[in-house]
């Protein structure tokens, strides 16, 4: 029990130690060569100032690489509002449809513009016009949620996929189409690009 094994006993077990492991492939660096690899992975400047040249364009090369993953739609690269499979169907939906909604901004600064004219005509008319225009968005914008809602239940049976999905939504809708991030994956009328 306490004893020395023989060499017998002791054999087989490391035979099929070995065959269970299956290794990598390769032998294992030796503390040295790890350092080594290590430090020229992570090697820094002694100037100070490159130094901070070489950070800079680290972090421009991982901004540049988050941009273009996040520009594709991949799931990794996203913001952490944009995650999630109720977002994905959030933006989908809303990008999928035609709303007034995105062109509130323009709209807005017309107003603006022409509120500087020294005719209360044209003022009058362009409030009027402006309170109306807001009056059909809002009632839009409302109908979208409401059909948005019915949709992200059935297609959504996780309740917490679903929750801040309106406010996403009609943020979303506020812009326009093509400067939302991530973009556009579906034409409008919902067909798949």
């Amino acid at each position: 029990m306490f004893g020395k094994k023989s060499e017998s006993d002791a054999t087989p077990s490391a035979t099929s130690h070995e065959e269970t492991a299956g290794g990598k492939g390769r032998p294992t660096p030796s503390r040295k060569e790890a350092e080594a690899a290590r430090k020229t992975r992570a090697k820094v400047p002694n100037n100070p100032k490159e130094a901070k040249k070489a950070a800079r364009d680290r972090a421009r090369q991982d901004r540049e690489r988050s941009r273009q993953g996040m520009m594709a739609g991949d799931q990794r690269y996203l913001q952490a509002r944009d995650q999630g499979a109720g977002k994905a169907f959030t933006r989908d939906f809303v990008d999928g449809r035609f709303s007034l909604a995105e062109y509130f901004i323009v709209v807005a600064v017309f107003v603006l513009v022409l509120g500087f004219v020294p005719i209360t005509a044209i003022q009058f008319w362009v409030t009027i016009i402006f309170f109306a225009f807001t009056a059909i968005m809002v009632i839009d914008v409302i109908i979208m949620v409401v059909l948005l809602n019915k949709a992200a239940t059935k297609a959504l049976t996780n309740p917490a996929d679903r929750k801040g999905l309106t406010l996403y939504a009609i943020l979303r809708v506020m812009q326009f189409r093509r400067l939302r991030l991530p973009p556009a994956r579906v034409r409008r009328g919902g067909a798949p690009k």
